[in-house]
């Protein structure tokens, strides 16, 4: 599984330089910077939400 996320982490990297290279401008480098690590970021958010609601169930005990 760790090697898997260094992969992804790899292509991911791979994909940012490429499109931050032949950016026309500043404004597209911060977009495609926020539009590729966004998702991520999110989907963290929600797993830790769904995490912390999951760990303080009331009707397991």
């Amino acid at each position: 599984m760790n090697n898997f996320l260094i992969f992804i982490a790899l292509l991911i990297q791979v994909d940012i330089e490429e499109k931050i290279k032949n950016a026309p401008d500043r404004g597209y480098e911060i977009g495609v910077t926020i539009g590729t690590y966004l998702p991520f970021v999110v989907l963290v958010i929600i797993a830790y939400i769904m995490f912390y609601k999951f760990k303080n169930r009331q009707d397991l005990d």
